[in-house]
């Protein structure tokens, strides 16, 4: 990881910073997207999820000729986000924002756990190509201590959006940053694959925005996803028990529950042998009160992926089931910007 030059909000001109945040592009439905483009005229969704590419190029250059945006000095960022998980523990996962090498999975820096989809990729593309620079910073793990101390003092920044409190500092003075082991792309794969892609057609491309985070933080964890099925499709050996003690995979139908067996690696594997169609929700209760008001079948309560078995699966070159890692809370988009080209 390097310093980048950041483009950063000056709320002298655009305004306080908890109007112009907002989650990641993925995870905004239309409802909320109206509702975020409402809060300002600045709001990162202008960017992110704009009424065209043209659009949000032409927003950007003006957010910069304004000078509501502003370049930054070379820096990197140390990151902090307090948060209450599903799991309803107050915890703050830190991490450090910079500039990463874009290079091909093939090389072995970057690796993934998911299947990406063509549709979302084109998309991102088609905006970077118009913007040229990176909205939204990518997730990655590495398994090491940080390579920067934590700083002290107050924060540069300090913002709360959706239960999330995220604080930034700026960290000067500092070169590359050499971590001896692989990133594992947590969240962003959509993002990351384009930026690789977009570097194929633009040379001075060569680094992407991420924020790394420390397979040793405390505060990072990977909660799980349940299943809520329609209709099981095969009858699972199961065996009744007392309730949920989240120690083992359950079944929950009919008012009762029962531990089934886990054949696979993962519980999520186990579960797509007797279902087909599943919905999702991080919250056990959730899922048992859909089965209960007869929207479901059956919920399977499901145990969280480690980032051990993350590793696992990214080192080997295979892909999880779909939403076999719930990384929470997403990393907050508006807050800095990473301009293609601007080098430090």
């Amino acid at each position: 990881m390097r310093p980048f030059r950041a483009l950063r909000f000056d709320t002298t001109k655009a305004g306080e910073l908890d109007s112009l945040i907002a989650p990641p592009y993925d995870v905004i439905d239309e409802p909320l997207r109206q509702e975020y483009l409402a809060r300002s005229l600045h709001n990162v969704v202008h960017l992110t999820l704009p009424e065209s590419e043209a659009a949000a190029a032409a927003a950007l250059k003006d957010w910069r000729a304004e000078g509501v945006l502003a370049l930054e000095e070379p820096a990197i960022w140390w990151v902090a986000q307090d948060y209450v998980g599903p799991d309803g523990v107050a915890r703050t996962r830190e991490g450090i924002a910079g500039s990463v090498e874009a290079t091909p999975y093939s090389a072995g820096n970057v690796l993934p756990h998911e299947r990406t989809h063509a549709g979302p990729k084109e998309g991102r593309l088609r905006l970077l190509r118009e913007v040229r620079t990176q909205l939204e910073p990518i997730f990655l793990l590495y398994d090491a201590d940080p390579p920067v101390e934590r700083p002290t003092g107050m924060p540069d920044m300090d913002v709360e959006d959706g239960g999330v409190r995220t604080r930034l500092w700026k960290i000067t003075g500092v070169g590359e940053l050499e971590i001896d082991t692989p990133f594992l792309i947590a969240d962003g794969h959509h993002r990351y694959e384009t930026a690789v892609a977009f570097r194929e057609e633009d040379p001075s491309a060569t680094h992407t925005y991420a924020i790394l985070v420390s397979s040793r933080s405390p505060g990072l964890e990977i909660f799980p996803t349940h299943r809520i099925v329609p209709a099981l499709t095969e009858e699972p050996p199961a065996e009744q028990t007392d309730g949920w003690d989240q120690t083992g995979l359950a079944l929950y139908r009919n008012g009762t529950y029962s531990s089934v067996p886990v054949i696979d690696e993962l519980d999520v594997q186990t579960v797509e042998r007797y279902c087909g169609k599943v919905g999702y929700t991080p919250y056990a209760n959730e899922a048992v009160a859909a089965v209960d008001r007869g929207e479901a079948e059956a919920a399977f309560l499901v145990r969280p992926t480690t980032v051990e078995q993350v590793a696992t699966f990214a080192h080997r070159g295979d892909v999880m089931p779909q939403k076999s890692t719930f990384f929470y809370p997403k990393l907050t988009s508006g807050l800095l910007f990473h301009p293609i080209g601007e080098v430090s």
